[in-house]
């Protein structure tokens, strides 16, 4: 059983001593759409891919695709079939641990959602959905039910969902939710899903003890792709240094957000991991494939509610999909260059914010993306390195050819035609 603590330079996640570098799958819907069978056959797979976190929404997905499976988290109210926000029903908690507890024994850690938007009142979803919200009077039974019921598997536990911090009103929710996980399970860690390119959290949460480490998203809006490495630098920027990890970048053939036409590629989701990894996210970053985190089946519902995306793939189709083992691969790089405590550094000699940069505190390896091929100046003397090529799409690795004019470095185009990773190790 994985139980994680921070780093002490409050840049990464440690275990049993070693770094950890956060790789997790979005399967938002777990708990209410997969099936025991289903859900082993899915753990084998995504393990075999080098994920360690699964993020799962505790309560029902609110944009969860049709399921013919009963689950529902509370008991329901006779007179309107609304929730019953005080009785929580036993039997679907217990087989969530049980999921849990299978997922735990495979070596994942799990992060549970406590409180996505659509259940708290004066946030962006709850103002586009009627459904009844949660009495604040029930948040911290509930929470303390779900720590009671969870913490011995030392889960992450993501108190919000999506959220946008709308008001005072909506902030109480999260501040005795985030309050009551600490006392009930303090050796957990806490953190916020928050609103897709959102970049300000109220200065409580950034000076809240309780608060664990950062999460941001830089989403599913075609437009704002470039948020993946703005938030990164914005949050690994704030007074209260904590890691910092790109929770939801877009996903893996997701449809735009808005209803627009298109869907993002293998290579847009391994941009956005890139991007956010090396501008001061480096703690980890969460994948998604759409049709695993809300669980399609081919013939069942998938609502436009909110966001408004295309139709999912079906869950074993998009299971598959390739940029998942990118996503792995980029792990793998971490881990064998020694990655973990990177952070950006300003070097590149370009008219564009795309390539990005960083190096290790030691400044004995440096990391450069590049989505496209170009020749590449870099303001400082790196003639003390050795560099390498990496082809991010075919995994392959080249020899790369420098020189040093006047304590700038070029390097030049190499003979990949996607997008690279170029990794200089001090000699």
């Amino acid at each position: 059983m994985i139980k994680l603590e921070i780093a002490e330079n409050k840049r990464h996640f440690i275990s049993g001593g070693a770094p950890f570098f956060y790789l997790a799958d979005t399967v938002w819907s777990a708990f209410t759409n997969i099936s025991m069978e289903e859900w082993n056959y899915y753990l084998d797979y995504r393990k075999s891919q080098g994920f360690n976190v699964l993020q799962i929404n505790l309560l029902r997905q609110w944009d969860a695709s049709g399921s013919d499976l009963n689950q529902e988290p509370f008991a329901r109210c006779e007179d309107d079939g609304t929730y019953d926000f005080y009785s929580l029903n036993e039997e679907y908690f217990k087989r969530a641990e049980q999921m849990v507890e299978r997922a735990v024994d495979k070596g994942f850690v799990p992060a549970l959602v406590l409180l996505w938007c659509n259940y708290i009142p004066d946030t962006w979803a709850s103002r586009i959905r009627e459904d009844k919200k949660m009495p604040l009077d029930a948040v911290e039974p509930y929470v303390r039910y779900a720590a009671d019921r969870f913490s011995k598997y030392y889960p992450i536990y993501i108190v919000s969902g999506d959220t946008d911090f709308p008001s005072e009103r909506a902030n109480a929710y999260y501040r005795t939710a985030l309050h009551a996980v600490k006392k009930y399970s303090p050796e957990c860690l806490t953190t916020l899903h928050i609103q897709g390119r959102l970049a300000e959290v109220p200065a409580e949460f950034i000076n809240d003890g309780d608060l664990d480490f950062y999460m941001y998203q830089s989403g599913h809006n075609s437009q704002f792709q470039p948020t993946a490495y703005t938030l990164a630098i914005e949050f690994s920027s704030k007074p209260v240094t904590r890691p910092v990890l790109n929770s939801e970048p877009c996903y893996e053939m997701m449809g735009y957000s808005r209803q627009n036409y298109g869907r993002f590629s293998r290579v847009d989701v391994r941009k956005a991991a890139w991007q956010s990894l090396l501008s001061g996210a480096a703690a980890g970053v969460a994948y998604g494939a759409h049709g695993i985190w809300s669980w399609h089946k081919k013939g069942k519902r998938f609502g436009v509610t909110g966001e408004g995306f295309d139709s999912p793939y079906d869950w074993q189709a998009s299971l598959k999909f390739e940029g998942a083992w990118d996503y792995g691969f980029a792990k793998w790089l971490f881990q064998m260059y020694g990655l973990t405590d990177l952070q950006p550094w300003n070097i590149v000699l370009k008219n564009t914010e795309e390539i990005r940069a960083a190096a290790t505190a030691s400044m004995s390896k440096v990391a450069i993306y590049m989505p496209v091929n170009t020749v590449l100046r870099l303001d400082a003397d790196l003639g003390e390195y050795e560099f390498t090529i990496i082809d991010l799409e075919h995994r392959r690795f080249a020899a790369a050819v420098i020189t040093v004019q006047e304590k700038t470095t070029v390097i030049d185009m190499h003979d990949f035609e996607s997008d690279v990773l170029v990794m200089g190790v001090k000699k």
